[in-house]
């Protein structure tokens, strides 16, 4: 009997759709996927995919990642780093697994990480939720 797949709520998934560029900052608890253009940092609780006609830039920390197109920049993984055939990569890896299917292409730095050491790199990528502000110190913030 195989192992199931865990399913994943398509609802949940941060997506940037081919012929969108986006420049900045993005944060997500949930998985991300990349089919446009992508130019800054990139933090997931989940897994990265980076489609065939994705191109991210920037720096990457998250769970997993399965990369079909073009990424470049500092890659922070936490448990498997997924490199398909096609796939374009110049960057600095540090990761726990890494699998080079063959057609894959990759020029950079490939250093195995721990969990720990991931976690410590990833304490300082998270941020917090902002706090809710009561309505009456809000108004009050407002008056001034």
């Amino acid at each position: 009997m195989g192992k199931a797949e865990p399913q994943v709520n398509v609802n949940s998934v941060s997506r940037i759709s081919s012929g969108t560029f986006f420049k900045g900052e993005m944060t997500s608890t949930s998985d991300i996927r990349v089919d446009g253009s992508f130019d800054g940092k990139l933090y997931s609780d989940g897994k990265l995919v980076v489609g065939e006609s994705a191109e991210v830039n920037g720096d990457v920390v998250c769970s997993n990642v399965d990369i079909w197109g073009k990424i470049s920049g500092n890659l922070i993984i936490k448990d498997t780093t997924s490199l398909k055939a096609g796939c374009a990569v110049n960057a600095n890896l540090k990761v726990r697994k890494l699998i080079v299917e063959l057609g894959a292409t990759f020029n950079g730095t490939c250093k195995m990480i721990s969990v720990e050491e991931y976690e410590t790199v990833a304490k300082g990528c998270r941020h917090e939720q902002p706090k809710a502000v009561p309505e009456a110190q809000q108004q009050k913030q407002e008056k001034k």
